[in-house]
């Protein structure tokens, strides 16, 4: 029986995998840790214990490991100031793998992201696992979860404990909504009075109307990778680092249909969204969720074979039902 420490359990990924990891019948026993509080008003969590603290204390993280079979490492800052999103995903990210290697845990499982791959216009097509992480500069998001794994492998040189290093495109689903949040017509809708939604749903030529360049992206749903991660914890497969998304592909046409918004093809992707990439760029983060912005000007699609045969990873549900469900989650607010 394991007992599992978990980083940043709080976050859209870490609820579905405390929910997994309590179905999980080699798990016994998880401790999870971070800045803010878990709520767990409402779960029937009965392995979970739950404590505040900060990864940047490292005598917290120490404490929070001691007793761990297996580290899972989720904890990651999207908004914050550049030097202090960078102090808290390296250094911090440092801390916990230092610790767990010094505590001797049989596993250390690490949520990386496709971003970690960089955007770049030389990139293979589709990416595999080979393919070396480079990030992209002018998003510290890209660029810190790049750091992060160099981190992690001379973190680990020399010891006994075993990574798993997991790379999922956009997660989305019905607790992992930023995605759409994030898209500028449909927050401000969401604040608009409920007549002025209704009239707009009723009207199709008042309906938002989007640019398809074309490019087609993947999104992965967030239970099928709280599955890949319990298949991390419990030892199955081999350890190494493997691509998550889920079946399918999507394109901007096919986001626009499922809001019921109009999408029209435009024949020049770099000037279609360039004025809205490069805006993106001047802020000082990118959230992961807001990837696909970056996704619509260069693809950054992922070949998933090797999780499904080396990890045995069956996801089940694919990229149109996984934005099916995201998009019901976001009215239903």
């Amino acid at each position: 029986m394991l007992t599992v420490a978990v980083t940043g359990p709080t976050g859209e990924i870490g609820r579905p995998f405390l929910a997994a990891l309590e179905r999980a019948p080699e798990v016994e026993r998880v401790i999870g840790m971070a800045r803010r509080p878990l709520g767990m008003a409402g779960h029937d969590w009965e392995k979970v214990e739950y404590r505040r603290g900060d990864v940047l204390d490292r005598g917290a993280v120490d404490a929070l490991v001691e007793e761990a079979d297996v580290v899972v490492h989720l904890a990651f800052v999207i908004v914050a100031d550049g030097g202090e999103s960078r102090e808290i995903n390296v250094r911090g990210s440092r801390n916990v793998f230092d610790a767990a290697a010094a505590a001797g845990a049989k596993r250390l499982v690490y949520t990386s992201s496709v971003a970690a791959y960089g955007f770049h216009p030389d990139s293979p097509q589709p990416l595999t696992e080979d393919v070396p992480v480079r990030g992209t500069r002018r998003h510290p998001y890209s660029a810190h979860k790049a750091a992060v794994e160099e981190e992690l492998v001379e973190a680990l040189e020399g010891s006994e404990t075993d990574a798993y290093v997991f790379r999922p495109c956009i997660v989305a689903g019905p607790e992992a909504t930023l995605m759409l949040d994030l898209v500028p017509l449909l927050a401000l809708g969401q604040r608009m009075p409920g007549p002025v939604r209704w009239a707009l749903g009723k009207v199709p030529e008042l309906r938002p109307v989007l640019p398809d360049p074309g490019v087609r992206f993947q999104l992965v749903h967030h239970d099928d990778v709280a599955a890949a991660l319990c298949a991390a914890v419990i030892g199955a497969g081999e350890p190494g680092i493997y691509n998550l998304a889920g079946p399918g592909e999507l394109t901007v046409t096919d986001l626009a249909h499922e809001l019921g918004w109009h999408a029209v093809a435009v024949p020049a992707p770099q000037l279609a969204v360039s004025a809205a990439a490069e805006a993106i760029a001047l802020m000082p983060f990118l959230p992961d969720q807001a990837a696909w912005i970056e996704s619509v000007r260069r693809p950054v699609l992922m070949d998933t074979s090797r999780a499904r045969s080396k990890l045995h990873w069956m996801p089940h549900h694919d990229a149109r039902e996984t934005l099916r469900e995201t998009i019901a989650s976001v009215r239903s607010r």
